[in-house]
């Protein structure tokens, strides 16, 4: 399913089609290149379930828990930037198996270090940029 947008304002209203087109799908894999909007994509999903607080890259921490609440029931959100990581096994030594066969969100990343443990039901958006500040945004 492909979009393009002309600014970050319509990433907002791009979430509840990418949550529609996920369905039960929690495992949302973000790839193209430093500066095409994967952060600010992900801050915007985060923003329509509900967390409060600032919304942040986890660049240094690697993971970023957030909480969001549904018919009163607290969830959690994991935002992951895997950026930094050379090997798979540093994934795994930071638990990310755990994470990915978990019932919560998970929105990662620069995930491609990790592609040999993607579960079979997944979401992959590539984002890219194109001129004057458009993006075309994919959903796989």
């Amino acid at each position: 399913m492909e979009h393009h947008i002309q600014n970050v304002e319509q990433l907002e209203s791009l979430v509840p089609v990418l949550l529609k087109f996920a369905g039960d799908r929690k495992k949302i894999f973000f790839t193209g290149e430093i500066g095409a909007g994967k952060t600010t994509f992900i801050q915007s999903i985060c923003r329509y379930l509900g967390v409060e607080g600032r919304i942040t890259s986890p660049t240094f921490s690697l993971i970023n828990e957030y909480a969001y609440s549904v018919d009163g029931e607290e969830k959690n959100l994991y935002h992951m930037d895997l950026y930094r990581l050379k090997t798979l096994e540093e994934a795994l030594d930071i638990g990310i198996v755990e994470y990915l066969e978990g019932p919560s969100f998970c929105l990662i990343e620069w995930p491609e270090i990790i592609e040999d443990l993607w579960p079979e039901e997944h979401v992959k958006i590539n984002i890219e940029i194109l001129e004057d500040s458009k993006r075309k945004i994919l959903f796989l």
